[in-house]
């Protein structure tokens, strides 16, 4: 065999070996993604997959069972509102009218979710920071610094 027909060979069998393991690659990848959607988006894919649900949680619609953690809410994107059910302690940031990530399944029309995210806006500040800059008089009452 010529050398240049080697040298084809030797190529091709890499670049088959390459496409491969970047197909396993892609093909493990798809499988791990989570995609985010709002209110809106679930209601007209209905999913079957793990997604991550974001939007608003409705103001009056946090309801919390006596029984276990259950919780129960609404979540918005000011088009449409889905029910949310959630079991586990809450974050400590998660409020009616604040942003929140929920991690889970759709499931006969309810968002079973498995993971919460809270969200907060660009003026959050950690109470211990905020207790530091006001032990030190750098406090400001709208939520800034005064540097």
């Amino acid at each position: 065999m010529k050398p240049k027909h080697r040298r084809f060979w030797y190529l091709s069998l890499i670049a088959l070996f390459l496409g491969g393991a970047t197909m396993i690659v892609l093909t493990t990848l798809n499988d791990h993604l989570l995609f985010f959607m709002m209110p809106t988006d679930v209601l007209a894919k209905n999913p079957t997959t793990m997604i991550r649900l974001g939007g608003l949680v409705v103001e009056g619609s946090l309801h919390r069972h006596d029984d276990n953690l259950l919780v129960t809410f609404q979540v918005t994107d000011d088009l449409q509102t889905i029910p949310v059910s959630y079991q586990g302690i809450l974050p400590d940031l998660f409020r009616e009218g604040q942003g929140v990530v929920a991690e889970g399944v759709w499931v006969d029309g309810v968002f079973q979710a498995t993971h919460l995210l809270a969200k907060h806006d660009e003026k959050y500040m950690p109470r211990e920071v905020a207790e530091a800059l006001k032990a030190n008089g750098q406090w400001r009452a709208d939520g800034g610094n005064s540097s």
